[in-house]
């Protein structure tokens, strides 16, 4: 079948432009395919990465058709199927474009430099003590079960691509290296898991920075679920850390404390607990007092505060999490 694709390219220092080309394929072959295709019998000076061809190495990572993937994992029937209305002059259309959130070397190739600095700030190695002579680092069966999925990460930069925190917030180190940090954080030879919190207790650089978009989660091709992995490393903060600690940390322990009180948030009070430290921050209380009045003046700072009627439910259901209840269950 005949096919256009269309490549978003760019030399060093240039401007980025599409280019289309035809292509006669096989509905089976995988983006990868077409593009080696390409290459070999019409353009040669395309530039892309590629390895092992077979969702291993990651290397072949792009923007198909919108979302971060492997070009080596999707194929043409898939993406026609994904997109049928994405046409042109008569042809189906799949477009290609390099990954986002990192600069351009030439056409589908990124730099990965700051991939792999975002990933080396989370420290991605064992830290402990040699065990004695003649002894080794035993794992028990759960034990290493607890790593499986984590291990499965191929740090392609697909989540890293797809990440809007890493767009607006150059600090974030990315889901990539927090999926890393939570794997390490669950190994029980590890011996550095108290810095390894206090490190990743960040509001901008740590887990605090993530917005909780699931994109990564969506494009993940190995099912790491990174984002799932970062709520993880928040849910060990929050069981050591006080309200008073941080403002990340107080913005949660907040919205649970005024959901479990009324149901759902009452507006009055969370923007001074949190800003202000339950009054106890007068700079902060200061810093939100100019739009409360705003809002106050434009008759949209609610005065009163209604609970909702389902509150002990939801309250109950929030102890219930909180005890580590299986709420698919019920």
């Amino acid at each position: 079948m005949e096919i256009q694709l269309q490549i978003q390219r760019q030399r060093p220092q240039g401007a980025p432009y599409t280019q289309s080309y035809r292509l006669d394929v096989d509905p089976s072959a995988t983006l990868l395919d077409c593009l080696l295709q390409l290459k070999g019998e019409q353009d040669g000076s395309l530039t892309f990465r590629k390895n092992c061809r077979n969702t291993i190495c990651g290397s072949c990572a792009m923007v198909i058709n919108g979302r971060s993937a492997l070009a080596c994992k999707e194929n043409v029937a898939g993406e026609l199927r994904a997109f049928p209305d994405q046409t042109e002059a008569g042809l189906p259309v799949i477009t290609a474009a390099p990954l986002k959130n990192l600069p351009v070397v030439k056409d589908l190739a990124v730099e990965m430099a700051p991939f792999w600095r975002d990933l080396e700030a989370v420290a991605p190695y064992l830290q402990t003590e040699a065990p004695p002579q003649g002894e080794e680092f035993r794992q028990t069966p759960a034990q290493r079960e607890q790593l499986n999925a984590l291990g499965n990460c191929i740090l392609c930069g697909a989540c890293y691509s797809e990440c809007n925190a890493k767009q607006v917030n150059p600090d974030f180190v990315g889901p990539h290296a927090l999926a890393k940090a939570q794997r390490l954080l669950g190994d029980n030879r590890d011996q550095a898991d108290a810095q390894r919190l206090a490190e990743y207790n960040s509001a901008v650089s740590g887990v605090w920075g993530c917005t909780r978009c699931y994109q990564c989660n969506d494009v993940c091709p190995m099912d790491v679920a990174p984002m799932d992995q970062i709520g993880k490393i928040k849910q060990r903060i929050l069981a050591q850390e006080s309200a008073a600690s941080s403002r990340p940390v107080r913005h949660r322990k907040v919205l649970v404390d005024l959901v479990k009180a009324g149901g759902w948030v009452d507006e009055r009070k969370f923007g001074v607990y949190v800003v202000g430290n339950y009054f106890r921050d007068l700079g902060g209380i200061a810093s939100v007092l100019p739009l409360g009045l705003r809002l106050l003046v434009n008759g949209k700072f609610p005065l009163t505060f209604h609970p909702s009627q389902g509150t002990r439910t939801v309250k109950a259901l929030i102890e219930r999490v909180e005890a580590g209840a299986d709420l698919s269950q019920t």
